[in-house]
């Protein structure tokens, strides 16, 4: 009987290589990136900052260099600009639409641009969605608002629009919308399985979020993974170009289900939550931060996805080449 030592395959770097089952490419990575209008550091996602629109564009032509596939934009707009309809979000000056010009003019079609389109940053309550007298999301006007704003994103220069309140028909509703305003070349990315995460904490803080309450509502009880695949197939069949599962490390089991039925690119995010535990265990030399930052995404690609959104992707991109 033959010796049976799978080691043989572990005895070299050389070896190690050959047999790899999953290479990261900093091709598939995206760097989500904040525009506000003033530039700010945060103070619990060390190495990112909040950009004005004169570092949005260096920071943009850094990352196209590095090699990252695309950039996912965020806008913060002063809390004095925000209503309960979140109206700067659909706004052609509003700060994010601002952004994605100048992302745009910056760096043309050399890299992806997406844009978030959600309400809960320019909201003065701070959830996803215009609200009832209740208090509750009115998930059929907030679908009305996230079709206006998609038609502004594009208008804007985005490649991608990225609805990730998680209501009920969006994805149908800004296809639509998108093709009768002449962008029927726009994808869409739907965060089709996002949950209501512990992990979102960093994020709020980086724009300066006016949240109450939470969005168990709407967003997914972490319990649930047989949800998380069903939400993924309705956006399927609503026409998403993409689907995205949020967040990543902690639901690997979701996004390998996703990707196991998905027709189209499956994206993951890597959330500020994770990214800030690494960066935070790395400060205290409790982990190696590299071995760490690969591993952990390279965890998310074995898994299925083919498109990975790190706050890491430019630096990423850059150890992969």
């Amino acid at each position: 009987m033959p010796r049976i030592r799978p080691r043989r395959l572990r005895g070299t770097p050389a070896m190690r290589t050959l047999v790899r089952e999953v290479e990261v490419r900093g091709s598939q990575l995206v760097l989500p990136m904040f525009v506000g209008e003033r530039s700010a550091t945060i103070s619990s996602m060390p190495g990112v900052r909040r950009h004005d629109l004169d570092s949005l564009r260096r920071a943009a032509d850094s990352a196209v260099a590095a090699g990252v596939g695309g950039l996912m934009l965020f806008g913060v707009p002063d809390d004095a600009d925000k209503d309960d309809a979140g109206a700067q979000g659909l706004a052609p000056d509003g700060i994010l639409q601002r952004g994605l010009r100048a992302l745009r003019d910056e760096v043309g079609d050399s890299t992806v641009i997406m844009a978030d389109t959600c309400l809960d940053e320019f909201t003065s309550h701070g959830h996803c969605g215009l609200l009832l007298p209740d208090g509750s999301v009115d998930n059929d006007a907030t679908v009305t608002s996230y079709v206006e704003m998609a038609i502004a994103q594009a208008e804007a220069g985005a490649h991608v629009v990225s609805p990730s309140g998680m209501m009920d028909g969006q994805v149908a509703a800004i296809r639509q919308g998108l093709d009768e305003a002449g962008h029927d070349g726009v994808a869409i990315l739907a965060y089709a399985a996002k949950y209501a995460s512990s992990f979102y904490g960093p994020f709020r803080e980086a724009v300066t979020s006016s949240l109450q309450g939470d969005r168990k509502s709407y967003q997914q009880d972490p319990a649930n993974r047989r949800e998380g695949l069903r939400e993924a197939v309705l956006d399927l069949a609503e026409g998403a170009d993409m689907v995205m599962v949020k967040p990543a490390g902690y639901y690997l089991d979701v996004l390998a289900d996703v990707a196991a039925v998905s027709d189209v690119p499956v994206a993951a995010y890597q959330v500020s939550g994770e990214y800030s535990m690494i960066e935070a265990a790395a400060e205290r030399g409790w982990i190696d931060r590299n071995r760490a930052v690969e591993e952990s995404v390279t965890a998310i690609v074995r898994a299925g996805a083919d498109i990975v959104l790190t706050y890491w992707a430019e630096e990423l991109a850059g150890w992969l080449k």
